[in-house]
């Protein structure tokens, strides 16, 4: 909620805004060609999503299955619904995740105890799904290491180079590819089943084959492959592509989110935002300078920037203490993109905490702040902030990343933001904005839970 350092945005002028949002047709602002575009996004279309004409249902019923479904996990113990759930929003309502070797669901999961533990919890926070079917998201991931590259192989970047399945559909199917390959989030770990073996390899497509080949097995879920895939005519023709496949259009589908009250205000409903909410839009857009990396139709230029969030957590094994996550860095290896993640989308904002690539807040207000002084926000942060299961030996580690002056002046030294002085009055009408990004039929998501998958292994423990 604040001007950009390194980047130079055109504002214009309170009375020009006043005219605009009071009374400029829809389709008449359109700003100076200087500001390159409109100070607010055009409306939300159809157009904009990958399935802009209804996907085939057969696909979407078996992208929901396989969602919920703990036969993608190496123990069967997970599934992507683990850390995605609809009862909490596409997230699990954690500052970091609890995957592999953990019983329930959100902020009562249990860590575990024994050799079937968690032994160490997810270093980032699970990022909520909400529109990642729109075609303007090409990044995936709080780094970006999946993206749309027209000039791989498979026409996307990802870890897995040139071992990525060329049949993907769009990036939100290669994302889908990723966390069954993971130790700590559905693949199991050391030598405990044959997907962790392979996983710990990085023998990636051979964990996708097996996956693979337990879908095959089961005798559902052939048949839900071939309702819903043309080129799959008998269990032998099914891939973990496909059902990559089918979980992005499940995704695209059911978490489309484009009926807040916001939406309604851009496509002509002008009492659809309270007063509060039109003030807060006015901030966000003008002098508080949210826009200049919140852009766009869904609140995010979909670019990688430092804002001295607080580290809390196993990190990602940079630094000199391992404990670090160098986020950008660890994709492009430039040392000027150190400390950088990618902006999120605002839609539904106010419903997916905690916020920040690691989770770090759990109050949404305190997180505002932290955006209008981010060295001031890192300097006095608050560990009770977090929401992190306690467990003693993963508990003992959380923050001792924090406790590291030298890492907290370089995260500091980093931030690419300038402090901008706001009012309580304002940060309350920030925060009546953020509400009017809700869309309301995302509230309550339990229809897209199944009854029953077809593994027949449990939803819930």
């Amino acid at each position: 909620m604040t001007s950009m350092k390194k980047k130079t945005v055109w504002a214009p002028t309170l009375l020009s805004l006043f005219v605009l949002f009071s009374t400029a047709p829809l389709d008449a602002q359109v700003r100076p060609a200087e500001s390159g575009g409109q100070i607010l996004p055009e409306p939300v279309r159809d157009s904009d999503f990958y399935n802009n004409s209804d996907p085939r249902p057969a696909k979407v019923e078996l992208g929901r299955l396989l969602f919920f479904d703990k036969i993608l996990s190496g123990n069967m113990n997970t599934s992507c619904a683990t850390c995605h759930h609809s009862l909490t929003d596409t997230g699990d309502g954690l500052s970091l995740p609890i995957g592999e070797g953990a019983r329930g669901l959100g902020m009562n999961r249990d860590t575990g105890s024994g050799d079937d533990a968690v032994h160490e919890r997810v270093p980032r926070n699970a990022p909520p799904v909400f529109n990642l079917g729109a075609k303007e998201f090409r990044r995936m991931f709080h780094d970006g290491r999946v993206e749309v590259d027209a000039s791989q192989p498979s026409g996307f970047r990802s870890p897995a180079g040139d071992d990525l399945p060329l049949t993907l559909e769009n990036v939100l199917a290669v994302q889908a590819m990723f966390p069954v390959t993971s130790g700590t989030e559905m693949a199991g770990q050391g030598t405990e089943n044959d997907v962790a073996i392979l996983a710990a390899a990085g023998d990636l497509p051979g964990v996708w084959e097996l996956l693979a080949a337990r879908l095959r097995a089961n005798e559902t879920y052939v048949e839900l492959f071939q309702m819903a895939f043309d080129d799959v005519e008998s269990a032998s023709d099914i891939t973990y592509a496909h059902a990559a496949n089918a979980i992005a259009a499940f995704e695209s589908k059911a978490w489309r989110s484009d009926r807040s009250a916001f939406d309604r205000f851009l496509r002509g409903e002008h009492d659809a935002m309270s007063k509060e909410a039109w003030r807060g839009m006015r901030l966000f857009y003008d002098e508080a300078g949210c826009s200049s990396c919140h852009s766009g139709k869904f609140q995010t230029d979909h670019e990688f920037h430092a804002l001295a969030m607080p580290q809390i957590g196993p990190g990602k094994g940079d630094g000199a203490s391992g404990m670090e996550d160098f986020g950008r860095e660890r994709v492009t290896g430039d040392p000027a993109d150190r400390y950088t993640f990618r902006t999120p989308s605002l839609r539904n904002v106010a419903m997916t905490g905690p916020w920040g690539h690691d989770g770090a807040y759990d109050d949404l207000r305190t997180m505002v702040r932290h955006m209008v002084s981010p060295v001031a926000g890192l300097l006095s942060y608050d560990p009770d902030q977090a929401v992190l299961p306690y467990r003693e030996d993963l508990s003992d580690i959380d923050f001792l990343i924090l406790e590291d002056e030298a890492v907290t002046n370089a995260i500091a030294d980093a931030c690419e933001l300038d402090p901008t002085p706001l009012t309580e009055t304002e940060i309350d009408e920030l925060m009546n904005f953020m509400w009017a990004l809700s869309d309301p039929l995302s509230v309550d998501l339990r229809k897209d839970v199944p009854a029953a998958v077809p593994s027949g292994l449990p939803l819930a423990e």
